[in-house]
């Protein structure tokens, strides 16, 4: 974008945002922060570029339109997403884009010229933003930041965090119709796994990202995914043995478990590790391909006349429910997966199919799961 250009769309932007009445308020951010923030924000800097994933549920006619930067991230952690909005807003490609602050790549000058009335950033980064010093440098020149989160608690915070954006994009109504939503999908699982008096919970393992490295095993402990379990029905066996959110589990320790189900999170990561035995589902991904790299992970020494392996009982699911305000799809996929009996109802499919029409911009494209023991139709 030359530098004509985008002076003009800035310029556009500030005569846009000016005929918009934003007054003071101050909030509570998901890390308990009192943040004042002048509201309806107008002008964005969303710190994760897998933001999207919620900016276009409260912008569906255009997630972009708030947005001056974004951290450089969504093209290379789930490139078909990327695709596919790059299709129905090719003006996402003229957004600025910068480092994260983890990897202290984050530039506060840009971000200053931006002239944001807010940066969001998820909870996960807070300690890195913390001992940068990033969030007393941006207080300074008068950018707050807030924080929301759909990874580290998911389920108790992305009401929470819909909530809040909702506030500060002056779109309290459709985050609410969004949470209504939230709730009531989770309901169709939980209501039924609550209602059973002598439920028999499948041990399940799930490995994050597999085959991204040649190690093995990510996994999950009691939150994130590990939650996802349970609340699905089953026993994440993980959790003795990852005292946190993320950990690793020996593949001995996988063999003397001997679960009945295994999940794999996975992925199109071909821009972090080229040609790596990671499962490429998503948006419109190959399930045939998808399902030929599972079974090859299962080949490993970690897997070795395991149960869930003998069983055809092996899984995989997109990797990025995990840090979306979609993860009730993937506890749905779950449930259907624990307990086909008792969810023989239950469409996750058209779950998320509802979802896109109802709440997203982008068309539905099939892909986000396959299973060893079953051929995909879609």
């Amino acid at each position: 974008m030359t530098l004509r250009a985008y002076l003009g769309a800035s310029a556009l932007s500030l005569i846009a945002a000016s005929l918009v009445q934003a007054d003071p308020i101050t909030l509570t951010d998901i890390a308990g922060r009192k943040v004042t923030v002048d509201a309806p924000v107008q002008r964005v800097i969303l710190g994760e570029g897998r933001q999207v994933f919620f900016t276009s549920v409260l912008d569906g006619e255009n997630p972009f339109e708030r947005v001056v930067g974004w951290r450089d991230d969504l093209k290379q952690a789930s490139p078909e997403s990327y695709d596919a909005y790059v299709e129905k807003f090719p003006q996402l490609t003229d957004v600025p884009t910068f480092g994260g602050f983890k990897d202290g790549t984050f530039d506060i000058e840009q971000a200053v010229a931006l002239n944001p009335d807010v940066m969001l950033m998820n909870l996960e980064a807070k300690q890195a933003t913390e001992e940068a010093g990033y969030e007393e440098k941006l207080a300074k020149v008068g950018i707050p930041i807030v924080y929301v989160d759909f990874r580290e608690k998911p389920f108790e915070h992305t009401p929470q965090s819909m909530e809040i954006i909702g506030t500060l994009f002056g779109e309290d109504d459709r985050a609410a119709e969004f949470n209504d939503f939230y709730a009531a999908q989770m309901a169709r699982v939980i209501d039924v796994i609550e209602a059973q008096t002598d439920l028999d919970r499948p041990l399940t393992f799930v490995e994050r990202a597999a085959g991204y490295s040649e190690d093995c095993c990510m996994s999950f402990g009691n939150a994130n995914f590990g939650r996802f379990v349970e609340l699905a029905g089953g026993e994440n066996m993980a959790s003795p043995f990852i005292p946190g959110t993320f950990g690793t589990v020996n593949p001995e320790q996988i063999i003397a478990s001997d679960p009945d189900q295994i999940i794999a999170t996975g992925g199109n990561w071909e821009a972090y590790v080229p040609g790596g035995a990671w499962v490429p589902v998503g948006p419109g991904a190959d399930a045939n391909e998808a399902r030929r790299k599972l079974a090859a992970l299962m080949e490993r020494p970690a897997f070795t006349g395991v149960k869930a392996v003998e069983t055809g009982q092996v899984h995989a699911i997109w990797h990025q429910f995990y840090n979306t305000p979609y993860s009730f799809v993937a506890v749905q996929q779950l449930a259907k997966w624990l307990h086909p009996d008792l969810f023989m109802d239950l469409d996750p499919e058209a779950t998320l199919a509802e979802l896109h029409a109802r709440f997203l911009p982008v068309d539905y494209r099939p892909g986000y799961w396959v299973s060893l023991d079953s051929v995909e139709t879609n």
